[in-house]
Protein backbone atom coordinates (compact mmCIF):
# COMPACT_ATOMS: atom_id res chain seq x y z
CA UNK A 1 0.00 0.00 0.00
CA UNK A 2 1.34 3.32 -0.70
CA UNK A 3 1.53 5.83 1.60
CA UNK A 4 -0.44 8.54 0.98
CA UNK A 5 3.05 11.08 1.84
CA UNK A 6 4.41 9.12 -1.48
CA UNK A 7 4.75 10.75 -5.10
CA UNK A 8 1.83 8.46 -6.12
CA UNK A 9 -0.02 8.12 -2.83
CA UNK A 10 -0.26 12.40 -3.57
CA UNK A 11 -1.29 12.48 -6.47
CA UNK A 12 -3.96 9.57 -5.98
CA UNK A 13 -5.22 11.27 -2.93
CA UNK A 14 -5.54 14.44 -4.96
CA UNK A 15 -6.78 12.16 -8.20
CA UNK A 16 -9.64 10.97 -6.29
CA UNK A 17 -10.67 14.23 -4.34
CA UNK A 18 -14.54 14.06 -5.55
CA UNK A 19 -14.87 10.87 -3.78
CA UNK A 20 -13.86 12.71 -0.61
CA UNK A 21 -16.33 15.36 -1.57
CA UNK A 22 -19.59 12.89 -2.63
CA UNK A 23 -18.88 10.74 1.09
CA UNK A 24 -19.30 14.53 2.91
CA UNK A 25 -22.16 14.63 1.01
CA UNK A 26 -23.50 11.36 1.89
CA UNK A 27 -23.19 11.27 5.56
CA UNK A 28 -25.08 14.99 5.43
CA UNK A 29 -27.95 13.72 3.77
CA UNK A 30 -28.24 10.66 6.07
CA UNK A 31 -27.84 13.46 8.99
CA UNK A 32 -24.80 11.42 10.65
CA UNK A 33 -23.59 14.03 12.40
CA UNK A 34 -26.98 14.58 13.86
CA UNK A 35 -27.59 10.90 14.94
CA UNK A 36 -24.13 11.24 16.98
CA UNK A 37 -24.52 14.15 19.05
CA UNK A 38 -26.29 12.13 21.57
CA UNK A 39 -23.58 9.00 21.97
CA UNK A 40 -20.29 7.70 19.84
CA UNK A 41 -22.31 4.65 17.51
CA UNK A 42 -21.32 1.78 15.44
CA UNK A 43 -21.85 1.73 11.40
CA UNK A 44 -24.69 -0.28 11.91
CA UNK A 45 -26.48 1.12 14.42
CA UNK A 46 -26.73 4.59 12.34
CA UNK A 47 -27.27 2.19 9.08
CA UNK A 48 -30.75 0.94 10.99
CA UNK A 49 -31.25 4.92 12.11
CA UNK A 50 -30.94 6.42 8.77
CA UNK A 51 -32.55 3.20 6.72
CA UNK A 52 -29.11 2.72 4.69
CA UNK A 53 -26.79 -0.22 3.90
CA UNK A 54 -24.22 -0.60 6.77
CA UNK A 55 -21.33 -1.62 4.87
CA UNK A 56 -21.50 0.90 2.35
CA UNK A 57 -21.54 3.63 4.81
CA UNK A 58 -18.96 2.07 6.91
CA UNK A 59 -16.38 2.30 4.09
CA UNK A 60 -17.52 6.18 3.81
CA UNK A 61 -17.22 6.63 7.31
CA UNK A 62 -13.88 4.90 7.42
CA UNK A 63 -12.40 7.16 4.65
CA UNK A 64 -13.97 10.22 6.38
CA UNK A 65 -12.28 9.32 9.86
CA UNK A 66 -9.13 9.32 7.73
CA UNK A 67 -9.25 13.10 7.30
CA UNK A 68 -10.70 13.95 10.57
CA UNK A 69 -13.94 14.22 10.21
CA UNK A 70 -15.31 11.52 12.96
CA UNK A 71 -12.86 9.09 14.60
CA UNK A 72 -13.36 5.27 15.00
CA UNK A 73 -12.30 3.91 18.46
CA UNK A 74 -10.99 0.26 19.05
CA UNK A 75 -14.75 -1.04 19.02
CA UNK A 76 -16.29 0.24 15.87
CA UNK A 77 -17.69 3.21 16.60
CA UNK A 78 -17.71 6.46 15.47
CA UNK A 79 -17.48 9.63 17.61
CA UNK A 80 -17.88 13.40 16.41
CA UNK A 81 -14.62 15.64 15.87
CA UNK A 82 -14.34 19.45 15.91
CA UNK A 83 -14.67 18.92 12.04
CA UNK A 84 -17.84 16.68 12.14
CA UNK A 85 -19.36 19.05 14.18
CA UNK A 86 -20.00 21.45 11.27
CA UNK A 87 -21.78 19.06 9.66
CA UNK A 88 -24.57 18.95 12.13
CA UNK A 89 -27.92 20.88 12.08
CA UNK A 90 -28.52 24.11 13.82
CA UNK A 91 -25.29 24.61 14.85
CA UNK A 92 -23.46 27.65 15.38
CA UNK A 93 -21.19 27.83 11.76
CA UNK A 94 -22.59 24.74 10.52
CA UNK A 95 -21.15 24.43 7.12
CA UNK A 96 -23.92 22.00 5.56
CA UNK A 97 -24.60 24.65 3.24
CA UNK A 98 -21.12 24.88 1.76
CA UNK A 99 -20.98 20.93 1.29
CA UNK A 100 -24.24 20.88 -0.83
CA UNK A 101 -22.81 23.86 -3.50
CA UNK A 102 -19.42 22.27 -3.60
CA UNK A 103 -21.67 19.02 -4.58
CA UNK A 104 -24.22 20.41 -6.98
CA UNK A 105 -23.80 19.44 -10.28
CA UNK A 106 -23.48 22.86 -11.75
CA UNK A 107 -20.68 23.26 -9.70
CA UNK A 108 -18.76 20.00 -10.15
CA UNK A 109 -19.50 20.34 -14.29
CA UNK A 110 -17.83 23.22 -14.18
CA UNK A 111 -14.98 21.73 -12.61
CA UNK A 112 -14.55 19.66 -15.41
CA UNK A 113 -13.88 22.04 -17.72
CA UNK A 114 -10.97 23.42 -15.72
CA UNK A 115 -8.96 22.65 -18.88
CA UNK A 116 -10.59 25.16 -20.89
CA UNK A 117 -9.93 27.97 -18.72
CA UNK A 118 -6.49 26.94 -18.27
CA UNK A 119 -6.29 27.38 -22.12
CA UNK A 120 -8.01 30.37 -22.21
CA UNK A 121 -8.99 32.30 -19.10
CA UNK A 122 -12.93 32.12 -19.78
CA UNK A 123 -14.41 31.22 -16.86
CA UNK A 124 -15.34 27.79 -16.71
CA UNK A 125 -18.94 27.91 -15.17
CA UNK A 126 -19.93 30.66 -17.90
CA UNK A 127 -18.15 28.22 -20.94
CA UNK A 128 -20.17 25.39 -19.40
CA UNK A 129 -23.61 26.93 -18.63
CA UNK A 130 -23.71 29.98 -20.89
CA UNK A 131 -23.95 32.29 -18.19
CA UNK A 132 -22.65 33.54 -15.17
CA UNK A 133 -22.92 31.82 -11.58
CA UNK A 134 -24.99 34.72 -10.33
CA UNK A 135 -27.24 34.96 -13.02
CA UNK A 136 -27.58 31.33 -13.21
CA UNK A 137 -28.42 31.61 -9.51
CA UNK A 138 -31.38 34.04 -10.09
CA UNK A 139 -32.52 31.72 -13.21
CA UNK A 140 -32.60 28.68 -10.66
CA UNK A 141 -33.93 29.97 -7.52
CA UNK A 142 -33.20 26.42 -5.70
CA UNK A 143 -29.45 27.07 -6.27
CA UNK A 144 -29.66 30.50 -4.77
CA UNK A 145 -31.30 29.30 -2.23
CA UNK A 146 -27.77 26.47 -1.23
CA UNK A 147 -25.54 29.45 -2.08
CA UNK A 148 -27.63 31.83 0.58
CA UNK A 149 -27.08 29.28 3.49
CA UNK A 150 -23.61 27.92 2.47
CA UNK A 151 -22.72 32.00 2.54
CA UNK A 152 -24.38 32.12 5.88
CA UNK A 153 -22.43 29.21 7.15
CA UNK A 154 -19.05 30.68 6.40
CA UNK A 155 -20.40 33.76 7.17
CA UNK A 156 -21.24 33.41 10.85
CA UNK A 157 -17.50 32.33 11.63
CA UNK A 158 -16.12 34.93 9.71
CA UNK A 159 -17.98 37.56 11.62
CA UNK A 160 -17.06 36.77 15.20
CA UNK A 161 -13.35 36.28 14.00
CA UNK A 162 -13.41 39.50 12.33
CA UNK A 163 -14.90 41.44 15.72
CA UNK A 164 -12.16 40.12 17.78
CA UNK A 165 -9.75 40.14 15.50
CA UNK A 166 -10.24 44.09 15.17
CA UNK A 167 -10.49 47.13 17.36
CA UNK A 168 -13.54 49.33 16.09
CA UNK A 169 -13.69 51.32 19.11
CA UNK A 170 -12.33 54.47 17.60
CA UNK A 171 -14.94 54.39 14.57
CA UNK A 172 -18.17 56.03 15.06
CA UNK A 173 -19.76 54.97 11.95
CA UNK A 174 -18.89 51.46 9.95
CA UNK A 175 -20.38 50.76 6.52
CA UNK A 176 -20.74 46.97 6.02
CA UNK A 177 -20.89 47.17 1.91
CA UNK A 178 -22.60 43.90 0.40
CA UNK A 179 -23.80 43.22 4.42
CA UNK A 180 -26.50 40.51 3.53
CA UNK A 181 -28.48 40.62 6.53
CA UNK A 182 -26.28 42.52 8.77
CA UNK A 183 -24.48 39.79 10.87
CA UNK A 184 -21.30 41.54 11.12
CA UNK A 185 -22.67 44.47 12.03
CA UNK A 186 -24.47 42.97 14.98
CA UNK A 187 -21.09 40.90 16.01
CA UNK A 188 -19.55 44.83 16.02
CA UNK A 189 -22.17 46.68 17.73
CA UNK A 190 -22.18 43.98 20.63
CA UNK A 191 -18.87 44.73 21.45
CA UNK A 192 -18.69 48.77 20.46
CA UNK A 193 -21.66 50.54 22.47
CA UNK A 194 -20.54 53.50 20.72
CA UNK A 195 -20.29 52.53 17.07
CA UNK A 196 -23.37 53.10 14.71
CA UNK A 197 -23.43 50.84 11.43
CA UNK A 198 -25.01 51.11 7.84
CA UNK A 199 -25.78 48.00 6.16
CA UNK A 200 -26.05 48.40 2.45
CA UNK A 201 -26.85 45.94 0.04
CA UNK A 202 -29.51 45.76 -2.44
CA UNK A 203 -33.03 46.69 -1.77
CA UNK A 204 -34.79 43.59 -1.63
CA UNK A 205 -31.58 42.59 1.09
CA UNK A 206 -31.68 45.31 3.29
CA UNK A 207 -35.45 45.34 3.38
CA UNK A 208 -35.40 41.87 5.62
CA UNK A 209 -35.72 42.40 9.26
CA UNK A 210 -32.25 39.79 9.14
CA UNK A 211 -29.57 39.66 12.00
CA UNK A 212 -30.10 43.03 13.02
CA UNK A 213 -33.65 43.25 14.11
CA UNK A 214 -33.07 39.95 15.97
CA UNK A 215 -30.59 41.27 18.27
CA UNK A 216 -32.44 44.25 18.75
CA UNK A 217 -30.19 46.69 17.24
CA UNK A 218 -32.15 48.45 14.84
CA UNK A 219 -32.18 51.62 16.59
CA UNK A 220 -27.87 51.99 15.69
CA UNK A 221 -28.16 50.82 11.92
CA UNK A 222 -29.00 52.83 8.92
CA UNK A 223 -30.06 50.27 6.18
CA UNK A 224 -29.62 51.52 2.90
CA UNK A 225 -30.32 50.31 -0.60
CA UNK A 226 -27.68 50.61 -3.45
CA UNK A 227 -24.97 49.09 -5.73
CA UNK A 228 -21.71 49.02 -4.04
CA UNK A 229 -20.31 49.06 -8.29
CA UNK A 230 -21.59 52.59 -8.63
CA UNK A 231 -21.35 53.81 -5.08
CA UNK A 232 -21.21 53.40 -1.37
CA UNK A 233 -22.62 55.92 1.51
CA UNK A 234 -20.91 58.75 2.24
CA UNK A 235 -19.34 60.05 5.11
CA UNK A 236 -17.67 56.73 7.33
CA UNK A 237 -14.91 56.18 9.24
CA UNK A 238 -14.67 52.28 8.38
CA UNK A 239 -15.61 50.60 4.71
CA UNK A 240 -16.16 46.84 5.40
CA UNK A 241 -15.51 44.64 2.53
CA UNK A 242 -16.12 41.27 3.35
CA UNK A 243 -15.26 38.37 0.86
CA UNK A 244 -16.47 41.01 -1.99
CA UNK A 245 -13.54 41.40 -3.61
CA UNK A 246 -12.59 37.78 -4.13
CA UNK A 247 -15.59 37.69 -6.48
CA UNK A 248 -14.34 40.08 -9.24
CA UNK A 249 -11.64 40.59 -11.57
CA UNK A 250 -9.01 43.48 -10.47
CA UNK A 251 -10.64 46.29 -12.97
CA UNK A 252 -13.84 45.70 -11.02
CA UNK A 253 -12.31 45.45 -7.62
CA UNK A 254 -10.15 48.67 -8.23
CA UNK A 255 -13.63 50.52 -8.71
CA UNK A 256 -15.57 49.41 -5.80
CA UNK A 257 -12.12 50.23 -3.78
CA UNK A 258 -12.34 53.84 -5.45
CA UNK A 259 -15.80 54.69 -4.55
CA UNK A 260 -14.61 53.78 -1.26
CA UNK A 261 -11.96 55.73 -0.77
CA UNK A 262 -13.95 58.81 -2.38
CA UNK A 263 -16.58 58.18 -0.09
CA UNK A 264 -14.49 58.07 3.65
CA UNK A 265 -13.53 60.30 5.80
CA UNK A 266 -9.97 62.23 6.32
CA UNK A 267 -8.50 59.30 8.27
CA UNK A 268 -11.08 56.56 7.36
CA UNK A 269 -10.08 53.00 6.55
CA UNK A 270 -11.16 50.30 3.91
CA UNK A 271 -11.15 46.95 5.67
CA UNK A 272 -10.69 44.16 2.91
CA UNK A 273 -11.93 40.90 4.41
CA UNK A 274 -10.44 38.07 1.65
CA UNK A 275 -8.40 34.79 2.38
CA UNK A 276 -4.93 36.26 1.67
CA UNK A 277 -3.01 33.84 -0.18
CA UNK A 278 0.60 32.85 1.41
CA UNK A 279 3.80 32.52 -0.36
CA UNK A 280 5.79 29.37 -1.23
CA UNK A 281 4.55 26.11 -0.98
CA UNK A 282 2.61 26.27 1.87
CA UNK A 283 -0.75 24.56 2.03
CA UNK A 284 -3.07 26.76 2.63
CA UNK A 285 -7.23 26.65 2.32
CA UNK A 286 -6.65 29.90 0.61
CA UNK A 287 -4.90 27.94 -2.73
CA UNK A 288 -8.12 25.54 -3.22
CA UNK A 289 -10.56 28.45 -2.85
CA UNK A 290 -8.65 30.19 -5.57
CA UNK A 291 -9.13 27.28 -7.58
CA UNK A 292 -12.83 27.63 -6.61
CA UNK A 293 -12.81 31.25 -7.77
CA UNK A 294 -11.08 30.82 -11.30
CA UNK A 295 -13.92 28.09 -12.31
CA UNK A 296 -17.16 29.63 -11.37
CA UNK A 297 -16.58 33.67 -10.83
CA UNK A 298 -14.34 35.99 -12.00
CA UNK A 299 -12.51 36.65 -9.36
CA UNK A 300 -9.44 35.47 -7.14
CA UNK A 301 -7.73 35.28 -3.75
CA UNK A 302 -4.92 37.08 -3.35
CA UNK A 303 -1.49 37.49 -2.10
CA UNK A 304 -0.51 40.63 -0.42
CA UNK A 305 1.39 41.98 -3.09
CA UNK A 306 -1.31 41.55 -4.99
CA UNK A 307 -3.85 43.70 -2.75
CA UNK A 308 -1.21 46.41 -2.52
CA UNK A 309 -0.50 46.77 -6.16
CA UNK A 310 -4.69 46.91 -6.48
CA UNK A 311 -5.06 49.19 -2.93
CA UNK A 312 -2.92 51.14 -5.19
CA UNK A 313 -4.77 51.73 -8.45
CA UNK A 314 -7.57 52.84 -5.64
CA UNK A 315 -5.69 55.53 -3.98
CA UNK A 316 -5.04 53.83 -1.11
CA UNK A 317 -2.17 51.77 0.81
CA UNK A 318 -2.18 49.32 2.65
CA UNK A 319 -1.57 50.07 6.79
CA UNK A 320 -1.32 46.33 7.39
CA UNK A 321 -2.35 42.58 7.74
CA UNK A 322 -4.16 41.45 10.68
CA UNK A 323 -4.60 37.75 11.09
CA UNK A 324 -7.64 36.38 12.47
CA UNK A 325 -9.04 33.01 13.90
CA UNK A 326 -9.70 31.81 10.55
CA UNK A 327 -8.58 31.37 7.41
CA UNK A 328 -9.24 34.80 6.31
CA UNK A 329 -7.16 38.09 7.10
CA UNK A 330 -8.20 41.79 7.33
CA UNK A 331 -6.02 44.04 4.87
CA UNK A 332 -6.58 47.43 6.43
CA UNK A 333 -6.21 50.33 3.81
CA UNK A 334 -5.52 54.10 4.43
CA UNK A 335 -5.09 56.71 2.03
CA UNK A 336 -2.07 56.97 -0.12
Amino acid sequence: MESMQSPVGIIMDLAWGCFHAGALNAVMQLRIADRLASRPKTAEELAAEANAHSLSLYRVLRVLASKGVFAEDDDGRFHLTPSAELLRTGVPFSLQGVVQLGTLPPTMEAALHLPHTVKTGECAFDFRHGVGFFEYMSEHPSIGEVFDKAMAGVSDADNRAIAEAYDFGAASRVVDVGGGLGGLLVEVLRRYPSVRGVLYDRLEVVGQPGRIAAAGLDKRVDRMAGDFFTSVPDGADVYVLKRIIHDWADDTCMNILKHCRRAMVAGGRVLVVDALVPPGNTDHPSKALDLCMLTVVPGRERTEAEFAALFHTAGLKIARVIPTANSIAIVEGIAA
